[in-house]
Order: C-alpha cells, then structure tokens, then sequence
C-alpha cells in the first residue's frame, strides 16, 4: 500500500491543471468524436465489389474478436453486406483521405471506385471482399448479428483474419501503426495524429517522463519565435561575411 501511495504522489508532479468549463445543453445527438473513418471493401455474390467510407465503427469485444460497423439501410453496399455477411475493415492514413472521402461520396452503383481512384485489390484469405492494397491494416470480418436501430443498422461482426503492412513493422516484429500516419474523423472533418500524448498506463508509471515531455511539444508561437530568432542570426552571419 505505501508503495502505491508512493508512486501515485510520484505521478503528480506530471499533472496539468485543467480548468472547469461553462456549458451548455443541448439536444440529443452523437458527439462522441473523434472517431476513426474506415474504408469498408465489399463483395456481392457475383464478386462485383465496393468501397464504401464507415465513420460508426470500433470495437466491441476483445475475446472474441469483434467489430462492428453501423451503416444506413439505403446505401448501395448494405445489401450487399446483408445478404454475403462478409466485409473487410481498411483502416485509412493521410494519403488515403482523398479516396476515404470520395467512397464516402460517391455511390457504387456505377462507380468502380478501385479503377477511379487506382487503389490495388489485393485477395483476402478467409473472405470475398478484397483487400486494399494501400492500407496500412486490413480487418476480414464476418458478421454474426444485424441489429436494426434506427438510421443506421449495426453490423456486429466477428474478426476472422488481420492483414498488416510489412514495411511498418521493425526489426523486433513490432507494428508502428504511427508511422503510416492514421486519420480521424470529426465534426465533418478529417485530421492527422501529430504526436503521442502517453502510452497506456502511464498515467500510474513510476516514471512517465516519456510521455510528458512528448504532451509538452513547442507551441507554434514558440516555433515561430525560433524561427524569427534563426533568421535574425542568420542576417547578422551574412552582414558580416559582406
């Protein structure tokens, strides 16, 4: 006990005094942001497939593992997910935003969105729907429930094969998920991850040094101040050789 009240009075000295905000209420509505924005691949009985751009989608179970992904009753790929029960999860980067939102767009009723956009199919190994080559990680998912809830229909789906990206794993067989540059979805608008804030559990770590100084990354007033400090050395360096 007085080794974990130790460790907690060691870990204050990373907090950060966060003010109480005003509020206001407001109706109803979904606001649990930012959320990922995912390509999902489909495939109909004929193999005629589909990308379709998914923002309602995460994880619901660990053991075993499930996903889900929420999708409206008129989009052109619900069907096809209804009646195959087949879907692959591609998750999305920085250069993937242009396409993540054209799918999200345009319908493929008759759009071939892989030939438009010039994204590699790549064949999957427990399902149709092929892989999208350019994704960093790619999700085969096989669904085991359809619940009809309202706008959307959830999709609740088992994880039955996980493809990554080779060239993001180093040389201890670890995947840096990171360096392919994921993106999130928020408020109609697609961003980057500029920088770890800690890792799991650091918040109780005896030392979590790490992660504080990666939470306190320069402002970009302080960078600018740099920057303008940098150019004034500079101008006085050139005076003189002059």
């Amino acid at each position: 006990m007085r080794q974990k009240m130790k460790k907690q009075r060691t870990n204050q000295n990373h907090l950060q005094h966060v003010s109480a905000c005003r509020k206001q209420e407001w109706k109803p509505g979904n606001m649990v942001y930012p959320v990922p924005a995912v390509m999902v691949t489909v495939a109909d009985k004929e193999g005629r497939d589909n990308i379709i751009t998914v923002a309602w989608t995460g994880t619901v179970c660990t053991n075993p593992p499930m996903v889900y992904i929420s999708v409206r009753p008129e989009r052109y790929s619900y069907h096809i997910i209804q009646e195959t029960g087949e879907f692959v999860i591609n998750l999305t980067t920085r250069e993937l935003a242009y396409a993540t939102d054209y799918c999200g767009v345009t319908s493929g009723r008759q759009t071939d969105k892989f030939e438009t956009l010039k994204l590699s199919r790549q064949k999957a190994s427990k399902v149709n729907p092929p892989l999208i080559g350019e994704s960093p990680v790619n999700i085969e998912c096989r669904v085991t429930q359809c619940l009809k809830l309202g706008s959307h229909d959830m999709f609740l789906a088992e994880v039955v094969s996980v493809h990554i990206s080779e060239q993001y794993m180093d040389l201890n067989g670890k995947f840096h998920l990171e360096k392919a540059q994921p993106m999130v979805y928020s408020h109609g608008a697609y961003y980057g991850l500029d920088h770890v804030l800690g890792t799991f559990g650091y918040s109780v770590q005896k030392d979590s040094s790490f992660a504080h100084r990666r939470s306190n990354k320069p402002s970009e007033s302080k960078k600018q101040k740099n920057r303008e400090k940098k150019s004034k050395n500079s101008g006085r360096h050139r005076k003189k050789v002059l």
